[in-house]
């Protein structure tokens, strides 16, 4: 059984006033050059500190490292009001989602997600079931016994069907062409290991160049779908309730052609991206860990027989469920949440100015030994023994938390469990990719090699 380490308390308040601690000497120089070098070495550096806010100076860019549950609580829930999703995600992702919903902030934020919300209701979202199950299976019938796959192509190539057909309602694969050079493309410039990352996206670049060049052919692809949505009849449009469908229902003066293309363009990374890395981050480990995937196997057969899952049997599959929150607390493809102070406020007993870009890395939390025995190792029987009871409340938030939480939350964890339950079901996975992962810390966070096992039959 595994046991809980006792939850240590919070760091000894410093004096008010204090500025943070700062990671190197010269932090411009050593922080730079670190983050190009070695990205998650460089966050880990932070994690070793012995304090739980730490100063960074990255590319001219000053910011702070928020690595203790209570603090991430007190940023995204406590005093919400008081930070913005901020600068550096402007700078970086304003030129292709910052009209989306990820960065749009007070009453048009507010707006949109009011409006988009019947998309992602608990009912809603369990009527997706057979499509996502069908499609699994799909991914599945493509496979063979003993065959070796590279995983995370057939991973994304699952959740954008289930993402077309479900919150869309489009045919996927001219998008999926457009798409997919697109965030090839913006996984290389939003490397922090790329010079091109802390350049202007005017500077003709190899990459830049490929980045506008994708994204031209992006957004004529979505002019096609939009302008195809907007040909059908008005009982047509009306009889529909996808995500794209609840878009162009907002008035067309605030919902224009360039904010359309940065709320799909949000949702096609958000909803696929994310759950295929999940998936595939989910199979490596079971296949690493035989154990694990044993146990998984026999609950799915108790209680599934050789019926397809539908969502109200999660309900039944403890073990499932806590294979997804480990595979999530160690792999958790959006690695941190960044927000800016919009007023002077002090955190930790640190005095921070409008100025700081917080780090609020899940990448440190979920994996600190304050929190979790064994941090590195994945034990999905941790989260049987009511582990999440006794967390603090952010020692865990791979969908982040407070009213900027993940909307598509439900979606994801539902998908993600229905397409292991299925798959599993047909096939067991054994490992050629071994430990330790070569990761990037891109749009997400993604393997920089083929992360492949070797299918056998069940």
């Amino acid at each position: 059984m595994d046991t809980q380490q006792a939850i240590p308390e919070p760091p000894e308040p410093v004096t008010p006033g204090d500025r943070p601690p700062r990671l190197g000497r010269v932090p411009f120089v050593d922080n730079t050059a670190a983050m190009l070098r070695d990205p998650l070495g460089f966050y880990d550096r932070a994690g070793g500190h012995e304090a739980d806010v730490v100063g960074y100076n990255v590319a001219g860019t000053t910011g702070c490292f928020v690595c203790h549950p209570d603090l991430v609580e007190q940023v995204l829930v406590t005093d919400a009001d008081a930070y913005e999703k901020g600068r550096l995600l402007q700078d970086t992702l304003g030129q292709f989602i910052g009209e989306g919903l990820f960065l749009l902030e007070g009453e048009e934020w507010q707006r949109q997600r009011t409006a988009l919300q019947p998309a992602f209701y608990r009912e809603r979202i369990a009527a997706y079931g057979d499509t996502m199950t069908e499609f699994a299976d799909r991914t599945a019938a493509g496979w063979s016994d003993g065959q070796r796959i590279d995983v995370l192509p057939h991973m994304q190539s699952l959740t954008l069907n289930i993402l077309g057909k479900t919150l869309l309602d489009v045919e996927i694969e001219t998008t999926a062409d457009a798409l997919e050079p697109l965030l090839d493309a913006l996984r290389k410039r939003l490397d922090p290991r790329s010079l091109s990352a802390y350049l202007p996206l005017w500077v003709p670049t190899g990459t830049n160049r490929a980045v506008n060049r994708s994204l031209a052919e992006f957004q004529a692809t979505l002019d096609g779908v939009i302008a195809a949505r907007q040909r059908e009849n008005e009982s047509a449009r009306e009889a529909r309730d996808d995500v794209l469908s609840l878009l162009l229902s907002l008035d067309d003066e605030t919902m224009d052609r360039e904010r359309l293309g940065h709320q799909l363009l949000t949702f096609l990374v958000a909803g696929h991206d994310t759950t295929a890395l999940t998936l595939t981050y989910a199979w490596f480990l079971l296949a690493n860990n035989p154990e694990c995937q044993q146990r998984l196997h026999e609950e799915l057969d108790a209680t599934l027989g050789n019926s397809r899952p539908t969502p109200d049997d999660l309900f039944e599959l403890p073990y499932l469920d806590a294979v997804l929150n480990e595979v999530l607390r160690l792999y958790p493809p959006a690695f941190t949440v960044f927000r800016q102070p919009t007023e002077p406020v002090t955190l930790g007993g640190y005095e921070l100015s409008t100025d700081a870009q917080l780090t609020l890395p899940q990448w440190l939390v979920h994996r600190d030994e304050r929190w979790y025995d064994a941090p590195d190792a994945f034990r999905p029987e941790r989260w049987n023994d009511d582990l999440e009871a006794s967390l603090p409340d952010y020692a865990y938030y791979p969908f982040g938390g407070g009213p900027r939480h993940c909307i598509g939350m439900r979606f994801a964890r539902m998908e993600a469990k229905l397409a292991l339950a299925t798959i599993a079901q047909q096939y067991a996975v054994e490992p050629v990719t071994e430990l330790p992962l070569s990761l990037a810390m891109q749009i997400t966070l993604s393997p920089t090699e083929p992360i492949e096992v070797r299918l056998r039959d069940r």
